[in-house]
């Protein structure tokens, strides 16, 4: 079949439609003398090597069960699961965006997290400070 046949045409109802294509699309040759019957011809496809693109995952799902602070970690993890499954259809611009995102959330959420244990820290104590003084200020110090 040539390249420019029509596959949606009434006559061709039923079956399968012109596959010329996918010959140009990944890059096909074939091995092997055509004159010769009795040689075995090889096909070598030639795909595109898969671009490895973080989806950070672990990471996300690390922060949603830890420092799920203002719910970015469990945004992260949806982020990253959305970034997955487009590395996994294939569309790689769009896992990279997806992963992107999620490192941006990521990275806040870790940052909150990590300034809300340090406040609570520090009033943590400052408060067990002043209730240590107010109970030493109180009781009179016996002989004992």
């Amino acid at each position: 079949m040539s390249h420019n046949s029509q596959a949606f045409l009434p006559t061709n109802a039923g079956l399968p439609p012109s596959y010329e294509t996918s010959k140009e699309e990944y890059g096909v040759t074939e091995l092997g003398e055509s004159n010769n019957s009795a040689v075995v011809r090889t096909t070598v496809i030639n795909m595109p090597r898969e671009v490895s693109v973080p989806d950070h995952v672990v990471w996300s799902l690390f922060n949603t069960l830890f420092f799920n602070t203002c719910c970015l970690g469990f945004i992260a993890y949806a982020y990253s699961v959305k970034s997955r499954d487009r590395k996994m259809v294939g569309h790689v611009i769009g896992a990279q965006a997806y992963a992107s995102t999620a490192k941006c959330l990521n990275i806040s959420s870790l940052i909150f997290s990590i300034l809300m244990v340090i406040i609570c820290i520090i009033i943590f104590s400052t408060t067990s400070v002043v209730v240590f003084q107010s109970f030493s200020q109180r009781t009179p110090h016996s002989g004992f």
